[in-house]
């Protein structure tokens, strides 16, 4: 198909979003807004990319944050490994840069939390380098209009795109054509439910005039969902007359690394909440202190993109004496200072339906 750029660049430019970071060519803006809008809803991610800008208008601000910072602007987002090479790339490019961004993909890609895609996106965006860029939008958008039935989660897959990607980039301005097709995916080639009947390219589309668009993307295989049921102790206690708290600050190499949570403790199946606390482990965790049980709350589930997890929170007052745990990755913390600290949304979700959060 010859005329591919010139028809989805013509769609782009009638019916783009007016998203703020298409209205500048300032790379630490567009790297900022593609790390967020990674695995994100455009209408989630909004708002944070406007928190960012305003509290971190340039590379150097970014860098000079803590990572308790930037994790508590994260929270609610998810995949804080993007806040990591978000940390990471903007102290590179400060201290080996002097926050200046590099202009091709190569250079880019030798930074630290900076892949393909996203060295891809600013250099074509921000500096007109010829590069195609290649996400989920751009593998459905392509995978379905010219009949490519390649998985895309292969070694083989990836290169066949490439080349075509490549070969249909419009060199004269490839930071709108990455858009336009990146754009074209999200509002009319959707997963589920696309708009054929007024898709530009509804007479040239393979997947259309085989009536099998749902079936692209195609991918090798499918990874199974892991299951984990984490118990959790939301214990309060009373030191130095103010009502505290008890935080873990995750340190393994598990989900929410760096993110804080409460005391807990995981099974591999569904326990009595109350065998729990016959535990050693949940003994060894209290010590000789005196509790009693406030409340068991219902079962919380979250999803991640492998795992579901199912968390019980079991809230529990100590005696006046509250004294730090045995662990030293817990904390006790004021009540007051509680909203300071970064937690993962299952935890987030769970203080404000006990109004603790707001």
């Amino acid at each position: 198909m010859n005329n591919f750029g010139l028809k989805i660049v013509s769609w782009y430019k009638k019916h783009k979003r007016d998203l703020p970071w298409r209205n500048t060519s300032d790379p630490y803006k567009i790297w900022l807004s593609e790390i967020i809008l990674q695995q994100t809803r455009v209408d989630q991610g909004m708002d944070y990319y406007l928190k960012f800008v305003d509290r971190y208008p340039d590379v150097f601000s970014l860098a000079a944050a803590t990572q308790d910072e930037i994790y508590k602007m994260w929270q609610g987002l998810g995949y804080y490994n993007r806040a990591d090479n978000l940390m990471t790339a903007a102290k590179t490019i400060v201290n080996d840069f002097n926050g200046i961004f590099p202009e091709k993909p190569e250079d880019l890609m030798r930074i630290k939390g900076i892949g393909p895609y996203t060295a891809a996106a600013i250099a074509s965006i921000a500096f007109s380098f010829p590069q195609p860029v290649i996400d989920g939008n751009v593998y459905r958008v392509l995978s379905r209009i010219f009949g490519i039935a390649t998985p895309i989660n292969t070694s083989k897959g990836n290169k066949e795109f490439e080349i075509l990607a490549a070969s249909l980039l419009q060199k004269k301005d490839p930071g709108t054509f990455n858009q336009a097709v990146m754009e074209f995916g999200a509002l009319y080639c959707k997963p589920r439910k696309p708009d054929c009947l007024h898709c530009v390219f509804f007479t040239d589309c393979v997947a259309a005039r085989l009536d099998k668009v749902e079936m692209y993307p195609v991918k090798k295989g499918k990874v199974k969902v892991k299951n984990r049921f984490f118990y959790y102790f939301f214990v309060e206690g009373v030191s130095e007359n103010k009502t505290v708290y008890y935080l873990n600050r995750r340190h393994k190499k598990d989900i929410w690394k760096n993110l804080y949570d409460f005391p807990m403790i995981e099974y591999e199946k569904q326990k009595n909440p109350l065998e729990i606390l016959g535990n050693p482990a949940f003994k060894s965790l209290l010590g000789q202190q005196i509790f009693r049980i406030k409340s068991i709350s219902n079962e919380y589930q979250h999803q991640l993109t492998h795992q579901k997890i199912h968390a019980i929170f079991i809230h529990l007052i100590v005696d006046k004496n509250s004294q730090q745990l045995s662990e030293k990755s817990i904390l006790l913390v004021d009540e007051n200072e509680l909203i300071n600290y970064p937690v993962p949304r299952l935890l987030e979700r769970y203080l404000q339906d006990q109004k603790i959060l707001k």
